[in-house]
């Protein structure tokens, strides 16, 4: 009744903007993410009929309105596929992240996915990856690319068998070092996602983003560095511009945020240097670059009066001990 789990957040690569169906979080098109490291959330459920109603605490606060509902989903996701008895009774959900929330860094993907991972064992469902993804996805579509880790794949569609997380054999975690720029800024992607397709871009973006996913998935196969990170690095562009065109106009970039845009590019073109940014919603960023020259492009992020980390891929999510319970 009781289970932990630990998962690795998204940096999205093609990402997803805009939801055919606001329920079961259905997108409108595929994407592809890599999951990053040592980064994590961990989550600890507990099924017991001591509780009087469900309850959800993340970094120590209580959740409560949207934040609540969407925990609440995955939890009923996961008592819906379940014959466990006990998952009529309340259940206790606590979950910590170990990286700063809410500024761009995929934490709904990690927390969702941890959250699924974790239910799907005190449920007692004996459920494949993929099958998880179906129940964090409710939470977060990257949710479901984060249950699976590494380099994955979420296909769009109309259900739970078409719409799921898959891995992509790649070799590039072997030299990819991602330095993150942090640029905390305030932003709600649910709102961004709600308003993607009234944008005049939104078509358009449609239009390219099924061959994009095709080369992505080919470029990873075969270890192409900079085919997936130059890919990355425009649909970063893609994405920002779909944002910024609908009816909220929304702009997560910061001052900061560009700042590093430059310099990467300086690092790129003058010295030929293999490094290439990456944002999703939000004003953060991802800079990719490999082992051999992460200590040098750190420095220059630095530089841009950003706190930085260097992070590594991450693997799927995964259950831990009775010792990492958080309660």
């Amino acid at each position: 009744m009781k289970a932990t789990a630990m998962a690795h957040p998204i940096q999205g690569l093609v990402k997803y903007h805009g939801m055919r169906d606001d329920i079961e979080r259905l997108p409108y098109h595929d994407s592809i993410s890599v999951c990053t490291a040592p980064s994590h959330t961990r989550t600890t459920v507990e099924f017991s009929m001591d509780y009087d109603e469900d309850t959800f605490v993340v970094d120590g606060e209580e959740l409560d309105g949207r934040a609540y509902e969407r925990v609440e989903a995955v939890v009923e996701k996961a008592r819906s596929k379940s014959d466990a008895a006990h998952t009529v009774y309340p259940v206790r959900l606590e979950s910590e992240n170990s990286f700063p929330t809410n500024v761009g860094l995929g934490s709904s993907s990690s927390g969702f996915a941890a959250a699924a991972m974790a239910l799907a064992e005190a449920a007692e469902l004996d459920a494949s990856k993929g099958e998880i993804s179906t129940i964090a996805r409710v939470g977060s579509a990257s949710a479901a690319r984060a249950v699976t880790g590494a380099f994955s794949h979420l296909r769009t569609g109309m259900n739970d068998e078409d719409c799921r997380s898959e891995r992509i054999p790649s070799n590039l975690h072997e030299d990819l070092k991602i330095i993150v720029g942090l640029v905390p800024y305030h932003k709600d992607t649910d709102d961004a996602h709600r308003e993607a397709a009234d944008s005049h871009m939104f078509q358009a973006r449609n239009a390219h983003i099924h061959e994009q996913i095709a080369k992505m998935r080919d470029s990873l196969r075969n270890d192409d560095f900079e085919g997936v990170f130059e890919r990355a690095e425009h649909d970063s562009l893609s994405l920002a511009a779909t944002t910024m065109t609908g009816p909220s106009g929304w702009v997560y970039w910061q001052p900061a945020t560009l700042a590093i845009f430059n310099k990467v590019r300086e690092l790129r073109e003058e010295e030929d240097i293999p490094v290439y940014f990456s944002t999703d919603t939000g004003a953060s960023v991802y800079v990719n670059t490999t082992e051999e020259h992460a200590e040098e492009v750190e420095e220059a992020v630095a530089d841009c009066g950003v706190s930085t980390t260097v992070w590594d891929v991450g693997g799927p999510a995964r259950l831990l001990d009775e010792d990492d319970h958080l309660f």
